[in-house]
């Protein structure tokens, strides 16, 4: 692993253990919870043992080990636990939010069971497993990197310019609720019209509690499924992001949830296709989020940095987030609900890239490519569709969510239009976005661009127009970057008064003008630096903002529709 600086985000320098005893899912959420979060112990290598700090990987600073795990690291987790007097009713279930790539789960030497894919959550009820006093739970990880099989992202072994520091192991909340022999293990919503539909797995009846703005209802359900009918529905968005709140009562089960109400469509305005939330066509202002960190790499000191991070963009005027080629716990998104910051969510990238397949044709000659010359293999389609349809499953209830980006920049594409209507089955209530920048093929809600070394020009076109990456301005702020030696950006900049007016010039010239002609989004890369990346608005600590809030409040107002 090349070396990088040691920087701190304010809630790193500031830890004290207890960041992520917090309950992580807040969709399906229920008094009863004992996070394991905290001192584990590694064995890694030749049977070295250190001391770790969950849910932080092993290579990041955060977690206390800092080392390169090698290539196809294989390290096992342990630690003890004793069950709370009072904490176990009929069963005990052991929830982890996601471990980076393969993983086989042991409790008192017993094994309990297996996951594969390093973005997913999964669980095992370990009643049976479980001894009086102290227990001792094993995770055992192979992370496998490679892009022929498993969803990686933008991890790779010799990290520089775009790509960054790999991860192993457990990099998300691990911990145990107790719950009765029938118990609510998933819920799923639909909301179309004034109607909202919950569907409860593992539970057939129960009364259902909703607040709503002029009260509490209470509704009876049967068979699983409960139907929510409001006269005045109040409808999600950035300017109002309303959430509807409830509560479920099923037999000794009680869990706590959300919905909201908001719809996705394209309309044509004065001849031009548009993008519209709620009925009316709307300008989505983002920026590109990576979603990594100076100083725990995949994973925040603390959950709280995922809502900082957020009403930062927001208090910039930004009201969109495309979250790139990472899926995060589910907090992010549930402050993405909470504070009204709309998602564009990639899907996570399992096939090899090429510079010049890749990028070097498309930006200098052509941006299409025979999908048959990609050369994947059935296993390999296999498991990204797998990946998907977790992914969908996982996030669907989520109202931020506006957005689905299946292929970005050729990056192990295959099969999109086939692709497009796989996901649509799974997922018809927003827009995709096939092919991300280039290689597009027929199928589409959008038409998707990147422009990094042209001036943005938007033609007509029979498919809204989003700009789905632009900008990548770099300036590096003293004391604050991760790679002194080496800087990765699409345009440098020695001052910052420099870098913000190139910034301010961009969105004046180019972006505000392109919304008159057709654009309906514009996605700036991006959030915070990233390692050698030193394009983002914010430093990779998190501690400078480099642009001028009013000017981009001022730039905001303009990108209207």
């Amino acid at each position: 692993m090349k070396k990088i600086n040691h920087l701190y985000t304010k809630a790193g320098a500031e830890l004290n253990g207890k960041e992520y005893n917090v309950y992580p899912r807040p969709q399906l959420k229920r008094a009863s919870f004992l996070s394991l979060n905290g001192k584990w112990t590694l064995t890694y290598g030749k049977e070295q043992k250190i001391a770790i700090n969950v849910p932080y990987p092993p290579e990041s600073l955060l977690s206390g080990v800092f080392k390169d795990m090698g290539k196809d690291p294989f390290v096992t987790y342990t630690r003890g636990f004793t069950l709370p007097r009072g904490f176990k009713r009929d069963k005990v279930i052991l929830n982890f939010g996601a471990v980076d790539q393969i993983c086989k789960v042991y409790i008192n030497d017993c094994y309990i069971g297996k996951n594969v894919g390093g973005y997913n959550r999964f669980s095992f009820d370990i009643t049976k497993y479980l001894l009086k006093g102290n227990n001792t739970l094993t995770v055992q990880v192979w992370d496998k990197l490679s892009s022929k099989e498993l969803p990686y992202g933008k991890q790779t072994y010799k990290r520089g310019g775009m790509w960054y520091t790999p991860v192993c192991g457990i990099w998300q909340s691990v911990w145990l609720e107790s719950v009765p022999n029938d118990y609510v293990k998933d819920i799923f919503v639909r909301t179309e019209g004034t109607c909202a539909t919950v569907y409860f797995t593992g539970v057939n009846e129960g009364t259902l509690t909703l607040s709503t703005p002029s009260g509490e209802k209470e509704y009876t359900f049967e068979d699983g499924i409960c139907k929510i009918e409001l006269e005045n529905v109040r409808h999600w968005s950035p300017d109002d992001p309303y959430l509807y709140y409830f509560s479920a009562q099923c037999g000794d089960d009680r869990v706590e949830s959300y919905f909201a109400f908001r719809t996705l469509e394209t309309k044509e305005f004065d001849g031009i296709p548009r993008l519209c939330l709620n009925g009316e066509p709307f300008f989505f202002h983002g920026v590109l989020d990576q979603g990594y960190f100076s100083d725990g790499i995949f994973t925040p000191a603390s959950p709280s940095l995922y809502e900082e991070d957020i009403l930062k963009m927001k208090e910039l005027g930004f009201n969109t987030l495309r979250k790139h080629i990472k899926i995060e716990p589910e907090l992010f998104y549930h402050y993405c609900d909470l504070h009204g910051m709309i998602v564009f969510q990639d899907f996570v990238n399992n096939g090899s890239y090429s510079f010049l397949r890749d990028t070097a044709i498309p930006t200098v000659l052509t941006k299409k490519f025979p999908e048959r010359l990609m050369l994947r293999s059935k296993k390999q389609k296999e498991l990204f569709k797998d990946g998907m349809r977790r992914a969908v499953r996982q996030l669907y209830n989520h109202p931020c969510i506006c957005y689905w980006t299946i292929f970005n920049e050729g990056w192990g594409q295959f099969d999109s239009d086939e692709m497009y209507e796989l996901l649509k089955s799974l997922d018809s209530s927003r827009f995709i976005d096939s092919t991300s920048g280039w290689f597009k093929k027929e199928k589409s809600d959008v038409e998707s661009l990147h422009v990094y070394f042209k001036p943005v020009v938007t033609e007509k076109c029979s498919r809204p127009v989003v700009l789905s990456e632009f900008g990548g301005y770099s300036y590096k702020v003293p004391d604050h970057v991760a790679n002194e030696k080496r800087t990765y950006g699409y345009k440098k900049y020695a001052s910052l008064q420099e870098f913000q007016k190139g910034i301010e010039e961009l969105y004046l010239s180019q972006i505000v003008p392109a919304v008159k002609t057709g654009l309906c989004g514009a996605i700036y890369t991006q959030l915070s630096d990233v390692e050698d990346e030193t394009n983002g608005l914010l430093t990779y600590d998190r501690r400078i903002c480099k642009v001028d809030r009013e000017k981009m409040l001022s730039i905001a107002k303009l990108l209207k529709i």
